[in-house]
């Protein structure tokens, strides 16, 4: 759509000429009930009126809006044509005053994509649920906004609908007029703190809705008492651990009110979970939203609960880094996610009851920095972000993991201490504001007396994964003489930067027990060799670790000997996360083709049922599939499968009955099924015929278990059905859709294809579980006819739907499960004759392209 896709050049140059006073939106709900329009989308009304200045009488300007029909646009009293002042995306302003008020009566459409007002229908009592989903820059679809982050302003909403329902906003409830010839109501809520757009949030609905409080004695004196507020859909209450909820925001404001030195700025702080969310979670001030699979419908493992305290805590975090102080653009998007990913997982540690919380970081949240930082898309961690298109690509492992980690690495830089005392002083001295990167570095130099511009330099603008390799000799006796780091760096992204690390030395007592630590230096690691000379003169270790601790980020190597250690004695290794780092470590190297696969299915077949820590073990599980479907040979594929399914069958029966190892071992082995015997025990275990003491198959184990079974062609539309039938929910609908998607039926795939490509009546849910269930790996030979199809679809995909629906698509179906070097080809052809298509249409594809050629190579690796 024309103007759809603002630039940071027009995001400037309003922001030089605009200054927002305040928004007031009234938003009326009350259609989102009954049935839907014979044609066209479903509507809201929705009026907005803007008070602003402009810096130059007579200015142009624009204002944004994504609407079907605008009923009427009013400019200083002054009415404007719609039809030549609107052109779909945008609210062109001419002759504008000093101070102006502009009012924008309009018909917005609500959402199935999960961007702006989405409308769900509850399939268990037909209830409907709204919330908003705005990031980067889909407030413009609910209500009329400069659409920038920089343009921050108080808003006041006035929402009407159904009296029976719960409405939220950003502020707190101020009145509400009942309306009772409509069975309506009206809720005001208090004008909200200069904000940014993309923040600004609604949700309304017949929520189940649990409140509690927060009290905070301040420094003064005083008390801040919080309102808390969790909320679900009714259908989901009776699976809703509000209590835990709400301890753990109890704990993350105790820790933030402690390090931050700001009061928690926003009143109140409700929790929603939503249906069908995109996202993790999102850090709306007042509101934050969540996808509701964080409410658990069966037994889970503690790493999801711990994942969910993570999120809890990284949207907590943005009240303060996002929501009080935000970055000025796009370009500096982490200023925010890293800072709150960072203050997260140290929130979790050292607050609630997930101390091992850094484990979960070194191996699951690195995993992804790692794999973004080496994809031809590689961008510093302050990014160049010419538009909203990139921006929404932006929300990468970059942008959060790696600057988290970077961030890591700059508390052991500048000290914790000084460290904190930086981020006081930025919120008091930017509060409510704008930032860039080099006011966060300016109190950073301040506090710490240390040179930011040089660690900037290195760390945040420059792109590129370091790999840290060590080197020792050893004289006559077998003690270290010297030991080295070698710092080594990507032809395309050269950069050695400097890395304070922890290097650990470890070895068994007397040749026998477990492996320990029994040797430690640290060093500021500089340029290609770094020498340690605290380590000089200690025993010959079994195993060196350069990256104890997990201080820095880098790919850690091993030297030969190190690695020989690890091949016999991986499980031994006593330190959870020293153990944890080198699954990472080895899970890099078969990645880049220096390991093959073989190699790191075997070190999985060996040692992973002695991992303790359950995420580990989860995060080793998804690699180990990575590694069989991608990056093993084909000619080994089947025995490596089934050796994988063996594996599971073994340690799901030797797993502690009720134990979160037994289910995690229960859906691996549905997720290695390859032969009779699995198939023929996973029926089993649905019919109740078959029982592994412990294991209670519930619902969503139910589904885990059909998913293989669809794909294998075991269970069929009938089956399938019935299944539905037990779980006809909002969850079952969805697994049902994946599984059905997943047969191994050509007229199967061809309906998944059309109900994906070639129409939009599927919501973001249910485009999701199809395409997940249509690109399911060994079936090769049935997807072979897409990967032409797919190439001759996307520009118009990429044109004609919302992005975060052609995002899925365009990630969701390359052809990466089939054609190998002819698919390879053919994305290295399409993006040579492609050009000039949007840039971030092509970083998607190149990403994918690039991936699949990491396959091939390791694949080429495995099959020597």
């Amino acid at each position: 759509m024309p103007g759809e896709n603002l630039t940071r050049d027009e995001a400037r140059e309003r922001a030089r000429l605009l200054t927002v006073h305040a928004y007031d939106v009234a938003l009326d709900l009350t259609s989102a009930t009954g049935p839907a329009p014979a044609d066209g989308p479903r509507t809201f009304r929705s009026t907005t009126t803007i008070r602003f200045a402009c810096a130059r009488e007579g200015a142009d300007s624009f204002a944004d809006l994504i609407a079907p029909h605008v009923h009427s646009v009013t400019l200083n009293g002054r009415s404007l044509p719609v039809d030549r002042v609107f052109d779909g995306a945008r609210v062109t302003l001419t002759g504008l005053a000093a101070e102006n008020e502009l009012v924008v009566d309009a018909a917005c459409a609500y959402s199935r994509t999960g961007e702006g007002l989405h409308h769900f229908t509850d399939p268990e009592d037909g209830e409907v649920y709204l919330y908003t989903q705005y990031e980067p820059a889909d407030a413009r679809r609910v209500l009329t906004t400069f659409e920038q982050p920089d343009l921050k302003a108080p808003f006041t909403f006035h929402v009407t609908a159904p009296a029976h329902w719960t409405v939220l906003g950003n502020g707190a409830e101020t009145g509400r007029d009942e309306l009772p010839a409509t069975g309506a109501a009206t809720w005001h809520f208090a004008p909200t703190r200069p904000i940014s757009t993309y923040i600004t949030a609604v949700v309304a609905g017949p929520y189940h809705v649990q409140h509690d409080h927060c009290t905070r004695r301040l420094p003064d004196g005083s008390a801040l008492d919080i309102p808390l507020a969790a909320l679900c859909r009714r259908s989901l209450a009776k699976h809703f651990d509000a209590d835990e909820v709400f301890t753990l925001t109890k704990q993350g404001l105790d820790f933030f009110h402690e390090h931050f030195g700001f009061p928690y700025p926003f009143g109140k702080y409700d929790q929603a979970f939503v249906p069908e969310y995109n996202l993790g979670a999102m850090e709306n001030p007042g509101l934050v939203t969540f996808r509701e699979e964080y409410l658990f419908r069966g037994r889970t493992t503690r790493a999801s609960y711990q994942g969910r305290a993570n999120t809890l805590l990284h949207e907590m975090a943005h009240m303060w880094f996002g929501d009080l102080v935000t970055m000025e653009w796009w370009d500096d998007l982490w200023l925010k996610e890293s800072f709150a990913d960072y203050m997260g997982a140290l929130a979790l540690v050292e607050a609630t009851r997930f101390t091992e919380g850094w484990i979960s970081f070194a191996n699951r949240r690195k995993a992804w920095a790692y794999r973004a930082d080496q994809l031809p898309s590689t961008h510093p961690v302050t990014a160049d972000i010419r538009d909203l298109q990139d921006a929404k690509l932006n929300f990468d492992g970059i942008t959060y993991a790696k600057g988290a980690s970077v961030l890591k690495q700059l508390v052991a830089y500048a000290g914790r201490d000084a460290f904190l005392e930086g981020v006081r002083r930025y919120f008091r001295r930017h509060a409510y504001g704008n930032t860039r990167l080099d006011d966060l570095l300016a109190v950073l130099a301040e506090t710490s007396g240390r040179d930011m511009g040089e660690w900037a330099s290195a760390w945040l603008r420059t792109a590129g994964v370091n790999s840290l390799t060590p080197q020792a000799t050893y004289d006559a006796d077998g003690r270290v003489v010297e030991l080295a780091v070698l710092q080594e760096a990507p032809d395309s992204h050269p950069t050695l930067r400097p890395h304070r690390v922890a290097i650990g030395l470890y070895r068994r007592e007397n040749g026998t027990g477990p492996l320990l630590r029994y040797a430690r230096a640290e060093a500021d690691v500089t340029g290609a060799r770094t020498v340690v000379p605290g380590l000089a003169g200690q025993d010959r270790p079994e195993l060196i670790l350069v990256n104890d601790e997990d201080l820095t980020y880098c790919k850690a190597r091993f030297d030969e000997d190190s690695l020989d250690t690890l091949r016999a004695r991986l499980g031994e290794i006593a330190d959870p996360l020293a153990r944890a780092l080198c699954w990472t470590a080895l899970w890099n190297l078969t990645r880049d083709g220096l390991l093959p696969a073989r190699d790191f299915l075997a070190l999985v077949a060996d040692f992973s049922g002695a991992e303790s820590e359950i995420g580990v073990l989860q995060m080793v599980h998804a690699w180990a599939l990575t590694a069989r479907d991608h990056y093993t040979a084909p000619g080994r594929r089947a025995e490596a499968g089934a050796r994988l399914a063996g594996v599971a069958l073994t340690e799901l029966r030797r797993s502690a009955p009720g134990s979160d190892h037994q289910l995690a071992w229960a859906r691996f082995l549905a997720a290695t099924a390859a032969g009779d015997a699995d198939f023929l025990l996973l029926t089993g275990l649905l019919a109740g015929t078959a029982r592994i003491d412990g294991l209670a198959v519930d619902q969503e184990l139910r589904w885990s278990f059909l998913l293989p079974l669809a794909a294998a062609g075991r269970v069929g539309e009938a089956e399938l059905a019935a299944e539905l039938a037990r779980d006809d929910t909002a969850s079952g609908r969805r697994h049902q859709v994946r599984c059905l998607a997943a047969r191994p039926d050509a007229a199967v795939k061809a309906r998944a294809w059309a109900d994906v490509v070639e129409s939009d009546a599927l919501s973001n849910a249910l485009v999701e579980a199809t395409i997940d269930g249509f690109a399911r790996p060994g079936q090769d030979a049935l997807l072979a006819p897409y990967t032409g199809r797919y190439f001759e679809v996307i520009e118009r995909v990429w044109r004609t739907r919302t992005i975060e629906i052609a995002m899925s698509v365009v990630r969701g179906l390359f052809p990466a499960h089939q054609g190998g070097r002819a698919a390879l080809g053919a994305a290295e052809a399409w993006l040579a004759a492609h050009e000039d298509a949007p840039p971030a249409l092509r970083r998607l594809v190149l990403e994918a392209q690039d991936d699949l050629a990491r396959a091939l190579r390791a694949q080429e690796r495995d099959g020597r």
